[in-house]
């Protein structure tokens, strides 16, 4: 057995150990230090995304839409890591500004807030932000923006694309519609809650009343019911209403005027064909009332057998 064992042994001993090329050892520790190094900075962007959203959290807590200035707008928003979607309305508040438009969107804006803030759906993945002009001029430079109020939503990736900002000429800034925008935009459906408002319902009591109270002091004679002239003036202004938008502007919530914060230039008709201020629809009405009221003039004068002067001035 001793002489069939040597043969493997002298085989054995023949054999060279093998070892790796010296270059390689080098390698593997810049390897090694490199996966450290990326292990230690994911960590890192993990820690500092937990410190924003933490930070925004008790924020939110405190008041459903923060102020931001250049600092938090650049930290929160415009720096990575984020996860999180950001909503941000760009406003000019300040009684100097007279802006009365922002008022009303902000009011607005306030509402769809509050209803995400109290709901029971709300998350770390969305929050609602402003940036006043006096307190972030830097950020309406930087982002080009001329006109006040502007809505934007900041992806959690990327960034905005022309989609995410919001066409207030057009759509109007009621939160409803921002709602529906938000939903198109992340996904984050949010139900509308308002406060109650019972000025709607005390003024039609009150109308109420007043026609309740006008028939039964007229209980013995309700010939004015029949009278053409009355309701003509009724007809007349219902459809001075209509043509001049009025629905439109209960529908879209459109501002009474556009007022550019930069120049303080005022504009009370929008310059596209498919969008109108409140104003516009005001000036229509006035128009159309004036030559309505020019027709029957001439009409009067026409069938009238009465003074020739007062049928001249008609």
């Amino acid at each position: 057995m001793g002489a069939r064992a040597a043969p493997s042994r002298r085989r054995q001993a023949g054999r060279r150990p093998r070892y790796l090329p010296t270059g390689s050892f080098p390698f593997l520790l810049l390897l090694l230090l490199l996966c450290i190094q990326l292990g230690g900075g994911q960590k890192k962007k993990e820690n500092l995304l937990a410190e924003k959203v933490e930070q925004l959290m008790e924020w939110s807590s405190r008041r459903s839409v923060f102020r931001m200035n250049g600092d938090k707008f650049r930290k929160f928003i415009k720096a990575p890591p984020r996860n999180y979607s950001m909503i941000v309305m760009f406003t000019a508040l300040q009684p100097q500004r007279q802006c009365s438009v922002c008022r009303l969107a902000n009011e607005e804006y306030q509402i769809l807030a509050n209803s995400w803030r109290y709901s029971s759906a709300f998350c770390n993945k969305l929050f609602f932000s402003k940036v006043d002009y006096d307190e972030g001029t830097d950020i309406f430079q930087q982002l080009n923006i001329n006109s006040a109020p502007t809505f934007m939503h900041f992806p959690p990736k990327g960034r905005p694309k022309r989609a995410d900002t919001f066409d207030l000429q057009r759509i109007g800034f009621a939160a409803e519609q921002l709602a529906k925008w938000i939903a198109d935009r992340t996904d984050v459906h949010i139900r509308v809650f308002r406060p109650p408002n019972y000025s709607g319902t005390i003024a039609l009591a009150l109308l109420v009343s007043l026609v309740g109270g006008l028939l039964y002091l007229r209980r013995n004679n309700l010939e004015f019911i029949y009278n053409k002239t009355g309701w003509a003036m009724v007809s007349l202004c219902i459809v001075f209403a209509m043509t001049s938008g009025q629905m439109w502007n209960h529908i879209r919530g459109p501002p009474y005027a556009h007022k550019n914060p930069h120049n303080g230039q005022v504009s009370y008709i929008h310059g596209s064909s498919q969008v109108q201020f409140v104003a516009e629809s005001h000036i229509i009405l006035v128009l159309n009332a004036a030559i309505t009221m020019g027709m029957v003039l001439l009409n009067e004068a026409a069938t009238s057998k009465g003074d020739v002067g007062k049928r001249r001035t008609f």
